[in-house]
């Protein structure tokens, strides 16, 4: 595996972002997504039956396994389909808002690489040298990737070594102030909505 150097290696550098997830995620697991859950919950239900999260395992840190949470943009009976409330909610990423509690249980970052589902990582590392050393930080949210329009289904082996690459950028040059950056980014594609997404 190559020699991965990280400001996060610095204990008062991962202090610092752990401080930061843990106030933003208080913040939205107790005042917006019980008030969205509810509104997105119904609109989930009156569109089609299942239930309203999707949960799924996935990697974490040191390739641990754990629970990643979204709103159920899907058809709920197999089949890859997606539903007319479930494009929007990809559209404009609030799919993704449940994972804020899996940052408040510590299993996810708000900023880092985007944990892939648990086939396409096995798939990835067999065509990606070194595609492990994603996991020596947590997943995020959102990253360094995904607002460089890095996101969604990947079509070729070309797309994941970019994301790989732009993974590894983000780790090695970390600094508080580019996180910042990535969620004001992020924030913009979440107002004008992210077809890639979809």
């Amino acid at each position: 595996m190559a020699n991965i150097q990280s400001p996060l290696f610095k204990t008062h550098n991962e202090n610092l972002k752990r401080i930061f997830d843990l106030i933003i995620s208080i913040i939205i697991c107790i005042f917006i997504l019980p008030v969205l859950t509810i509104i997105i919950g119904t609109i989930i239900k009156l569109d089609s039956k299942g239930p309203i999260f999707f949960k799924q395992k996935r990697f974490g840190k040191n390739k641990k396994y754990f629970v990643l949470y979204k709103f159920r943009t899907m058809f709920n009976n197999g089949a890859e389909e997606i539903t007319k409330a479930g494009y929007f909610l990809r559209k404009n990423n609030i799919d993704e808002l449940p994972q804020f509690i899996n940052v408040l249980k510590g299993e996810m970052s708000i900023v880092g690489p985007r944990p892939h589902e648990v086939n396409e990582d096995f798939l990835f590392s067999n065509l990606v040298k070194d595609y492990d050393c994603r996991y020596i930080v947590k997943p995020g949210i959102t990253g360094w990737a995904q607002i460089n329009n890095l996101r969604g289904k990947v079509n070729d082996i070309n797309e994941i070594q970019k994301r790989f690459e732009y993974d590894i950028w983000y780790i090695e040059n970390w600094s508080f102030w580019l996180d910042i950056l990535i969620i004001i980014k992020t924030a913009v594609k979440m107002i004008k909505g992210d077809t890639k997404a979809c």
